[in-house]
């Protein structure tokens, strides 16, 4: 499930609720929702900058081989409308077979991916966060003490960006987040080698479900050259990423997260960070043109 956007991220009740249980210590890990590729799709709840939001991946088709891997066509991406980077990981989301009753309304709409067993054969973002849900069982499963901002810190900071031949990036930030997830990784790895608190720095869940300060990230938009970039970091512009039907290898600690810049870092509003002071998306952006929709379905990638 996930919908397009009315509100800012605090207002909307859903994502209160999403937050609440945040708050409450209970790992959320949603969709990035299925209305990519262009900017600024992330659907709620992934738009909550506390949670962990999910893209798609696929294999093309090559399961043993990981150097043509591609993100999918249909995958949404970031910013937020309030300047998060999301999605925050992307995980496997492309022909993904699971069980399904023979009867039910999609195996009878769609006979040629099921089986005529109990496998059915999908893609979505919705089954990349069922991928990462999974990794989340296995890692409190391991570990029970991790608190929410520490599964996501360690998840981040395990994941594997796709690179190019010369080291690139092959996707944008806004595009892939930290990279694929890593479930060997993210279970066996600890702090120490990865560095921690790298998660939901300089947000307060707190202040933000009472109402009294609510934050914004460092994405901001360059009209001049119609490009996303990440305020104070270089050479992260949307336009970086390349073809989407090319195929990289997602590469292990290319980027180590908690070395650098923390994508998940928020600003208080109150400190300057208003909407009038360049947030381009504040003007003319209109809540009441999006229209309240579950996913839908997209083709087999």
């Amino acid at each position: 499930f996930s919908a397009t956007p009315q509100s800012h991220y605090w207002d909307d009740p859903v994502n209160q609720a999403v937050m609440k249980a945040w708050q409450a210590g209970i790992v959320v890990v949603a969709s990035a929702g299925n209305t990519g590729p262009e900017a600024m799709t992330i659907s709620i709840p992934g738009n909550v900058p506390y949670i962990i939001t999910v893209g798609a991946m696929s294999d093309n088709y090559t399961p043993n081989n990981r150097t043509d891997d591609i993100l999918t066509s249909f995958s949404a991406a970031g910013p937020t409308v309030e300047g998060f980077v999301k999605p925050d990981v992307v995980a496997p989301g492309g022909h993904i077979s699971s069980v399904m009753a023979n009867n039910s309304f999609l195996a009878l709409e769609h006979p040629e991916f099921h089986d005529g067993s109990i496998y059915f054969t999908m893609s979505g973002t919705s089954q990349a966060a069922a991928v990462t849900t999974g990794v989340v069982a296995l890692m409190l499963e391991a570990n029970p003490a991790l608190s929410p901002d520490e599964v996501k810190c360690r998840l981040m900071a395990s994941a594997h960006p796709a690179i190019t031949p010369n080291g690139d990036l092959a996707y944008s930030i806004f595009q892939q987040g930290a990279g694929q997830i890593s479930a060997y990784y993210a279970v066996h790895y600890y702090n120490n080698d990865f560095g921690s608190n790298c998660a939901n720095q300089g947000l307060d869940i707190d202040a933000d479900l009472a109402g009294t300060t609510h934050f914004g990230g460092r994405a901001n938009y360059d009209s001049a050259t119609d490009n996303y970039y990440i305020m104070d970091l270089d050479g992260f512009a949307w336009s970086d990423g390349y073809a989407w039907s090319d195929g990289y290898w997602w590469n292990y600690a290319y980027y180590m997260w908690s070395d650098g810049f923390a994508w998940s870092d928020g600003y208080a509003w109150s400190d300057g960070f208003a909407w009038s002071d360049g947030y381009a998306w504040s003007d003319g952006f209109a809540w009441s043109d999006a229209q309240m929709a579950v996913n839908t379905w997209v083709p087999q990638e």
